[in-house]
């Protein structure tokens, strides 16, 4: 069978067309990213990936969408459309529609995906566990949380993990803390490290030491941080790496999971640069749970496009209860 698979972030909108052979695989083609700044709504998103097609579109489709999705009306995280979800199916001409979690659509992708569809990260190095609970989180334009129950069948849970409080672990996290609590209502993990996080820390750091850096966007700032070119955006991109371990080893501890596989957009840009960063040193630093935490694979989920893998997975799944 084939559908349409489609990864609604807050940046980007990706479709492509899935098909699904006998044996429940699913491989992707047609693959198509759009920018979210260029598309007015969905309908309109999705008529230009219909557009430059050049075939039928499938009638059905999975689609993974960077909100919660139980309710009437869905306002993306991140990304400023707005979706009805009762109305999906009839403005994009489909016959059937699945709405899914964007994160839960990668915790559906880990649920489908083999041994070597995962690199090494932290921690033991082995292959996921064939039970329990995995953590399935991911920085991009925000930070994604979900979990995979593994069994016969996997569960998916959703959650809104990243907008959880952001808790500082140090005196200049106090004060990264202070800075952010001046702009901010409310400081949660996302402001930190997800993509826009570096961008607050470095003005954070600037602030702290009183210097007068020159504006730059996000793209800008990771590209200087990584590159090393700059020091104070390289101080800002060590303390995010720092966090990221101290954030995604909290939620790890909270889920009750064995391992975690980590996603999202920035992943690929830092996954070289954490062995060596703390980052598993934060994950691990949970007092008398430290050598609980030190046993839990991290692993990196490597399929180019796992939201929608996991798109279409969802669609496999509620089809199939």
């Amino acid at each position: 069978m084939e559908l349409v698979a489609a990864d609604i972030g807050g940046t980007h909108a990706r479709f492509a067309i899935a098909t699904v052979n006998d044996a429940g695989r699913i491989d992707l083609s047609h693959q198509s990213k759009l920018k979210v700044a260029e598309h007015a709504s969905l309908q309109s998103a999705f008529e230009a990936f219909a557009l430059g097609l050049g075939r039928p579109v499938p009638r059905v489709a999975g689609i993974a969408v960077a909100a919660p999705v139980d309710g009437e009306l869905l306002k993306l995280t991140n990304n400023p459309w707005v979706i009805r979800p009762g109305l999906i199916a009839e403005r994009l001409g489909l016959d059937h529609v699945v709405l899914v979690n964007d994160f839960a659509a990668v915790a559906h992708a880990v649920a489908v995906s083999g041994p070597g569809d995962f690199a090494h990260l932290a921690g033991p190095d082995g292959p996921l566990p064939q039970s329990g609970i995995v953590s399935v989180i991911g920085p991009g334009t925000g930070l994604g949380v979900a979990a995979l129950v593994k069994g016969q069948p996997p569960r998916v849970i959703p959650t809104e993990g990243g907008h959880i409080d952001f808790a500082p672990l140090d005196s200049l996290e106090d004060m990264i803390l202070s800075h952010l609590r001046a702009r901010f209502r409310r400081v949660s993990v996302e402001r930190i490290v997800a993509g826009p996080g570096l961008v607050n820390i470095h003005a954070a750091l600037a602030a702290i030491e009183g210097r007068a850096v020159p504006a730059r966007d996000d793209t800008t700032l990771w590209k200087d941080a990584i590159s090393g070119t700059d020091s104070l955006a390289q101080s800002a991109l060590d303390r995010w790496m720092l966090s990221l371990g101290s954030v995604t080893g909290d939620l790890v501890l909270a889920q009750g999971s064995s391992a975690l596989v980590m996603a999202g957009g920035l992943l690929p840009r830092v996954a070289h640069l954490l062995p060596q960063s703390g980052f598993h040193s934060r994950f691990t630093a949970k007092g008398r749970f430290e050598s609980r935490m030190a046993a839990i694979p991290v692993l990196q989920i490597t399929h180019a496009e796992p939201g929608l893998l996991g798109a279409a997975a969802a669609y496999l799944s509620e089809s199939a209860a």
